[in-house]
């Protein structure tokens, strides 16, 4: 999952690195955060895949339940049916 979105992070790091002029180094600067973006959502749609809770994802940014829905619920689109069978498990163990 993260392989090829680490890998573009790397080359857009390497990028701001080699950059001689500012608008380049901006340039390198914009891929690395949307790279960084992209990797954090695959990251928590990996959550939400592997049955893991909304309130999880919240406390990896110290918020709630409903700051990491806010955050995410838009980007990942509706629950895998599978994903809230895994959820309910979890809770069950």
């Amino acid at each position: 999952m993260t392989a090829g979105r680490s890998t573009q992070i790397r080359q857009a790091l390497d990028a701001l690195d080699a950059a001689v002029d500012p608008v380049a180094a901006l340039a390198a600067a914009k891929e690395v955060r949307e790279a960084a973006e992209a990797l954090e959502i695959a990251a928590a749609a990996e959550v939400r895949r592997d049955g893991g809770t909304w309130t999880e994802i919240g406390a990896v940014y110290g918020t709630s339940k409903q700051g990491g829905q806010q955050r995410f619920r838009h980007l990942l689109g509706p629950d895998d049916p599978d994903a809230a069978r895994r959820r309910r498990r979890r809770r069950q163990a």
